[in-house]
């Protein structure tokens, strides 16, 4: 007798394996090859670095693919970078006035710590989708 917590589990491999062969059936991977040739020949033509480009665009077929959300902390941070740039005070800025009052000294240092890195590895995100965003749109502009 199978337990709920392992027929879970195969219901969820059968619900993947059906998207999985939805994708092949409509050509979903066909059709990102061509379009990852493609962006890593444009990247080319611009002289950006082509290895770098496909890893960004495989990355972005994985997170279409799992459908994962974005993060509100990067949405957060990419609203002010486009709207001010990049500013001083970031982590000021970003920081949870209300929770942070009520931490310790120990904990405010380590919640500046962390908060740190994550606006660090945001930033690195912004400037990564931004390079290859302006590679996409100045394709799209030569074809118009």
């Amino acid at each position: 007798m199978m337990s709920k917590e392992s027929s879970g589990r195969e219901n969820s491999l059968r619900e993947e394996a059906r998207r999985a062969k939805l994708r092949m059936k409509s050509g979903f991977w066909a059709e990102c090859q061509d379009d990852m040739t493609e962006k890593k020949q444009k990247a080319r033509e611009q002289g950006l670095n082509e290895s770098k480009a496909g890893r960004y665009f495989h990355e972005q077929v994985s997170a279409k693919i799992e459908g994962k959300k974005e993060d509100e902390f990067y949405l957060r941070v990419k609203e002010m970078l486009l709207s001010e740039g990049e500013a001083s005070d970031a982590i000021g800025r970003l920081t949870d006035r209300a929770y942070y009052e009520t931490l310790s000294y120990e904990e405010k240092q380590r919640y500046n710590l962390t908060l740190s890195e994550k606006y660090l590895r945001a930033l690195e995100r912004f400037r990564r989708e931004c390079e290859f965003d302006v590679m996409s749109a100045t394709a799209l502009n030569k074809n118009a």
